[in-house]
């Protein structure tokens, strides 16, 4: 038997018509929002406030701008084709399979928000030097994690409820947090913020091109999270998505069998008005849940970390932010600070962690099942369960060895998001090539979405080039 699959040609097929108004359809945004709060915006941004100021803001906001772009982009592939991006890949080049299997291993193997969220959940019920190991109470996590996954019969639908319901916790949580602390003294750091919005380029003493490329990515999704996107769309029956079945729990349902490959459309006047209509989501949906709160969110998180540590000279340890703000903030707020802040923190890095799991295993099941003959004798479910199965009982196992060693869990977190950005410069510019050369011309990107593509190209290789340049160097 060969080892690969070939790709069979895109089937022509209409458009689905578009029946059901936007707000009907909310929900693929709000996912990608539950995993673009997760480390980035709890630990790695409100660390650099803590220990640089407010005068980095504008990297914060310039890389969710970025990644909006790229996300729109991702979803006009799966919007006019069904396909994942992934399956876009591997038709411009077969070994962009293999490439991406091993750009999601290496990015998210190790479980830095499966510990961050056991840790989180530790410091909320027994204190942070109370009962019970780190590997332990990250068992518990990943436990909970297995339940959103494992137990409804549509996978995508408990994920969207789950994470909806955590991001309204964390957004609510906020601004009680931010109101709380808000006084006179308090006020003081807003300035402060709103320069740092507008200083672009500035960047604090003391940070190297590493630091900063890590900052960046992980304002938003970051790394091959933004592809996660495609799934959403397509399992929420966006477009062309509506002719894929979808992913289904083996564990409760049986699978409907799913084309490996998706569509193409002709391009006829009713085929681009309803493209239109469904493009238009993907544009409102990323614009008013990734753009809009999770811009809100990450300054909000700034904000606090400018009000509470900052001033007392506070620069958590590896490990311990969530904990020290928490504490910092009962002296603001009393016990409710401490409480409310742990909530925020866990319903954060719970929603990363439900994601990232959830994410990684229906990429890589994607990924073999649509490329290697052999994989074709199990479905996409059964993939799916395995991989995501396997990834819960690695990440229990490495966090077990982690805490032993006495590694922490800020190490992981910066590696997931410094290979990020490497596989950013890859897919960034692949994906503007993929949807220029293989979309009916209707449904190609404009001028202004070529642009900004071309522009977030620039900066990921760009950094990507001169992290290169630096660790030879050093």
């Amino acid at each position: 038997m060969p080892l690969w699959q070939p790709l069979d040609p895109l089937t022509p097929a209409d458009l689905p018509t578009k029946t059901v108004p936007n707000w009907k359809l909310t929900g693929p945004g709000a996912v990608l929002v539950g995993l673009s709060i997760g480390a980035g915006e709890i630990i790695i941004w409100p660390r650099i406030a803590a220990q640089h100021g407010g005068g980095m803001a504008w990297a914060a906001a310039v890389g969710i701008v970025l990644q909006l772009w790229v996300n729109i982009e991702i979803g006009r592939w799966t919007v006019s084709t069904g396909e994942t991006i992934y399956t876009g890949f591997a038709r411009l080049w077969r070994g962009f399979a293999p490439l991406f299997i091993l750009l999601t291993i290496l990015g998210w193997l190790a479980p830095g928000w499966g510990r961050a969220s056991g840790s989180a959940l530790k410091a909320l019920l027994v204190g942070p030097g109370g009962w019970g190991s780190d590997a332990f109470w990250t068992l518990i996590t990943f436990v909970a994690v297995a339940v959103v996954l494992f137990g409804p019969k549509l996978v995508y639908k408990s994920v969207e409820r789950t994470i909806s319901a955590l991001v309204l916790v964390i957004t609510i949580g906020l601004i009680i947090v931010a109101f709380k602390v808000t006084d006179r003294q308090t006020l003081a750091p807003l300035p402060e913020l709103a320069a740092g919005l507008v200083n672009v380029g500035q960047v604090a003493p003391g940070m190297n091109v590493k630091d900063l490329f890590i900052a960046m990515v992980f304002a938003g999704a970051g790394g091959t999270a933004n592809l996660f996107y495609c799934f959403y769309l397509r399992d929420k029956h966006i477009g062309m998505g509506a002719r894929v079945p979808s992913l289904t729990n083996i564990l409760r349902r049986r699978e409907e069998k799913a084309p490996a490959t998706g569509y193409t459309f002709d391009d006829t006047p009713d085929n681009r008005s309803r493209f239109a209509a469904w493009f238009g989501f993907v544009r409102q949906d990323q614009i008013l849940y990734f753009w809009l709160l999770n811009t809100f969110t990450i300054m909000l998180f700034i904000f606090v970390a400018l009000a509470v540590l900052r001033p007392a000279g506070i620069v958590p340890k590896p490990g311990t932010l969530i904990w020290d703000e928490a504490n910092e903030l009962g002296r603001h707020m009393g016990n409710f600070g401490t409480t409310l802040f742990l909530i925020v923190g866990l319903a954060t890095l719970f929603s990363t962690q439900v994601t990232l799991v959830d994410g990684v295993a229906r990429s890589i099941a994607d990924i073999v099942h649509t490329n290697f003959a052999p994989a074709r004798s199990r479905s996409v479910g059964w993939w799916y369960a395995t991989v995501a199965a396997a990834w819960i009982v690695l990440g229990c196992v490495i966090t077990f060895f982690m805490e032993r060693r006495g590694v922490s869990d800020l190490g992981f977190l910066l590696n997931a998001s410094y290979m990020g950005g490497f596989a950013m410069a890859v897919y960034v510019p692949l994906t503007l090539v993929l949807n220029h050369r293989l979309l009916p011309r209707s449904a190609r990107p404009g001028w202004l979405c070529t642009s900004m593509m071309v522009v977030a190209s620039a900066v990921y290789v760009g950094f990507a080039i001169a992290c290169v340049i630096w660790e030879l160097r050093s």
